[in-house]
């Protein structure tokens, strides 16, 4: 049972799912929206959702004790979060590719967007984001690896159950003491040699381990420790 209470409010359509709660949010409440004509991910990037299809919601709450310089805390109990609710509805493997997307057999199933707003030191509240492919089949923008619950599964997800349990997951999460640690377990790529891509070059390395304010660990073939910050990198899909 969740300790935390939220309010839901279902709306037909918005542009963004986090700026109506910028706009309309208090409390600890969520919005779920059938369309969104202008959902993004981060940075510039835009999120794909056919209407009524998918869950295209934003989460707003009011964390305590987590101050600016921890805020990742907050992505990686959300992305915890979003694999345990996957976990109960799908036998494949799913997994947090850094910092926050969730893959599936290395498709794309969920995009997150966080936009904490900080009083002094402290994280005053926090809007998260979510757009979960859930009912779709077909993708027709030019993202690389969508997949949805639909297309794994071949039967169609109630989407209001599913919201309900990630709220369930994303409570328990936030009260864990092993969120961490199961998030670096869960790490898409974790130990294996891969490809990766920076502004100037191509390399070959094995993530290692995300430092606890957020920064990729990874070890190229020479040996030698590399960290980068969110945006500094990408994984060559």
């Amino acid at each position: 049972m969740r300790m935390m209470e939220f309010k839901v409010i279902h709306i037909d359509e918005t542009d963004s799912t986090n700026r109506w709660l910028k706009e309309h949010g208090e409390g600890n409440m969520v919005v779920v929206a059938d369309y969104q004509t202008a959902g993004r991910g981060c940075g510039s990037n835009s999120w794909e959702s056919e209407c009524g299809k998918n869950l295209t919601f934003s989460v707003l709450f009011h964390p305590t004790g987590i101050s600016a310089s921890e805020q990742f805390r907050i992505t990686e109990v959300v992305s915890v979060a979003l694999c345990h609710a996957l976990q109960s509805y799908l036998y494949n493997n799913v997994e947090i590719k850094w910092p926050n997307d969730i893959y599936v057999d290395g498709k794309k199933i969920c995009g997150v967007l966080i936009e904490n707003r900080l009083h002094g030191s402290e994280i005053k509240d926090c809007i998260i984001g979510i757009g979960l492919n859930v009912n779709q089949t077909v993708f027709k923008s030019d993202a690389p690896n969508p997949v949805s619950i639909k297309q794994l599964t071949g039967k169609d997800t109630n989407l209001d159950e599913l919201l309900m349990a990630f709220l369930d997951c994303f409570d328990r999460e936030l009260n864990s003491e092993t969120t961490r640690f199961t998030y670096r377990k869960m790490l898409f790529r974790k130990g294996k040699d891969s490809l990766y891509k920076t502004q100037t070059s191509c390399f070959t390395a094995k993530l290692t381990d995300v430092l606890p304010d957020g920064r990729l660990l990874l070890v190229d073939e020479g040996g030698q420790e590399r960290t980068f910050a969110f945006k500094e990198v990408q994984f060559i899909i």
